[in-house]
Parts: C-alpha cells; structure tokens; sequence
C-alpha cells in the first residue's frame, strides 16, 4: 500500500511538473521624449507578453503625440505657436493642467512649466546657446514665467501676456509610463518594468516574488550606487543636478532653475520620489528639488503612499519617515 501511494504521488508531482509553463522575459526599448524608455515583461504567455509591450509603446507615442510641448501639431504646441495664445483642449489635456496647478501651488510658485524663456537663455533648448547669462537677459525672461497667467476655462486654455509656452519636460515621461503600465496590467500582465532612467514605473513584482531592486545613483559620482530600493508595483521620479546640466567656463549649471535668482537651484543634489503615480511622480521629483527640505518633509510625512529622499548640496541624505532603502557603502 505504502509503495502504491509512494507511486501515485510521484506521478502527480510528474504531471504537475510537466503543467507548469516557463515564464518568459520579454524586453523592448524605443525612443521618445529625448530619451530610451524600456519595457520589460515576465509572462508564460510570450505572445501576451509582446502584444502588451507593443500597445504599452502605442500608449507612449499617443501621448507624446497628443501633449508633448516639443512636438509639432500636440495641443501644447499648438497653444505655445497659435497667435492669440489660446487652444480647445481635451478632457485628458485639462486634467494634466489641473495637476500641474495643484502642483504649482503646493510649490508656492516655484515649480512653474511656463519657465521655458529661462531655460532658453541657460542654452538648455533647441533654440538657446550655452553662455552665462547677463543679470538684466534674466530679469526679463523671468517676466515671461508664470502659471498664474495661464487660465483654463471648460476646455479652453489660454495663455495671457506675456506668457510665451508651456514645457512639458518636467512631467510627461512619467505620465506616459504610468499610461502605458495601466495597458499592460489591462492584459493581465502581473510583473513588468518600465524605466526612462529618471522615471521609473513597475507592476507587481519579478517572478518568484522577487522584488523589483532599483539603484539610487550617487549624485557626486553617478557611476556609483549610495543605495538600493524595492519597487514593487509602485512609480518613482527623479531629479538630480547632475542629469542635464550646461558647461560654461569649465563650471557646470544643471537645468532645475530658481525662479526667485533664475540660477540652478543650490541646497540639493538628488531628490527620489517613490509614490502610486508616474505623473505624481516626476512633478513632486521636480517640485521637492525647488521647495524648502523641511517643507517637503513636513508634507510627506502626512502623506500615506508618497515617499522621499533628499541628498542635500552638503552630501546630507534626508528622508521622510517611510522611506526604505539598502545603504551602499
């Protein structure tokens, strides 16, 4: 009886092994928004695995298509070039402006898309050269920077003197990623990765239950690790003075600008976001990088699901009472 049972649970355990399918890993990467986004997918379904990816790309392009400001014929564009500064957006459009306003105001004004005349003259856009700035070239492209001139009413977005444009870089990557992650889980993927290097998004977590394990950069050698997080299905943003910066008289200017000098911002060096939401994401990555360290702090702390981390210009690492991570030393 023993050797019989011992038998019939080696051929169950036989067939419940041959049952089980290999979990593939499937990987593209594409390039939008000035950069490579990749996408990653685990699934036993190879094909399922694909087809998500290939509509998680068509989610991004349709996005960059439809709002990113440096693309000719989106509704930015169209707003930043129509004559009388004004454009109908879509629903999608006026929830995106709606974001950066409450964004605007936790910021007290400091993170601002309407900045673009500044970038242009640090030579951060198409249009700029690298060249420092005169007190006076400043002064005036400050008076072409504020979001309080733009004004929203039903659909109709108009940009009132002397507003120029909007800048989507701030922002957009993280939307996309959070966009075409939420197509993805639509197919029922369960463990994916989608990263721009400064925006990252994840879905559930690597097989095996792994965590999704996400290195910090170090912001004074960025071939170089100061720690290691866990992603598991959660986005994350971040804005670091050594990512873009301009080079003049051998002295580097990084692109997060103060309006209160119109110079790089100088207290912090790094700030990582960790929250539910890509868009959320990169604006308070963006947002935190120009607000006071202990006013961010003070923020985060009554947040339930937004975490922080702030290395300071004096190599200081700041982080709200929920954050995580594996040290690097």
């Amino acid at each position: 009886m023993i050797k019989k049972l011992s038998l019939i649970i080696t051929i169950m355990l036989l067939f419940l092994s041959c049952g089980k399918k290999e979990i593939k890993k499937i990987e593209e990467e594409k390039f939008f928004f000035g950069t490579y986004i990749k996408i990653v997918a685990y699934d036993e379904d190879e094909k399922l695995a694909k087809t998500s990816i290939n509509e998680a790309f068509k989610e991004i392009e349709r996005i960059d298509r439809q709002y990113n400001s440096k693309v000719e014929g989106s509704l930015v564009s169209k707003l930043n070039e129509a004559e009388n500064k004004e454009v109908e957006f879509d629903d999608e459009g006026i929830m995106l402006l709606n974001q950066l306003t409450y964004i605007y105001n936790l910021s007290k004004g400091k993170y601002d898309v309407t900045i673009s005349p500044l970038l242009n003259l640090w030579g951060f856009t198409e249009e700029g050269e690298s060249s420092l700035p005169k007190d006076e070239d400043i002064k005036n492209a400050l008076e072409e920077v504020n979001f309080e001139k733009v004004k929203i009413e039903g659909n109709n977005v108009r940009l009132e003197k002397p507003i120029k444009m909007l800048d989507t870089g701030s922002f957009l990557k993280g939307y996309a990623l959070s966009k075409a992650r939420q197509k993805m889980e639509a197919n029922n993927i369960k463990s994916g990765f989608l990263t721009s290097i400064s925006s990252i998004d994840t879905i559930g977590t690597k097989p095996q239950d792994k965590p999704w394990r996400v290195g910090l950069q170090n912001p004074n050698n960025p071939s170089e690790i100061l720690g290691v997080v866990d992603l598991d299905g959660k986005s994350m943003g971040v804005s670091g003075d050594y990512q873009t910066y301009v080079e003049i008289d051998g002295k580097k200017y990084h692109h997060i600008l103060d309006k209160a000098t119109g110079y790089p911002v100088k207290d912090k060096k790094l700030v990582v976001v960790i929250t539910e939401d890509g868009l959320m994401a990169d604006m308070y990555s963006t947002a935190f990088f120009l607000m006071d360290t202990n006013e961010v702090m003070n923020y985060v702390n009554n947040k339930k699901d937004l975490e922080v981390l702030i290395v300071t210009d004096k190599d200081e690492i700041v982080t709200s009472e929920n954050f995580q991570y594996q040290k690097i030393k």
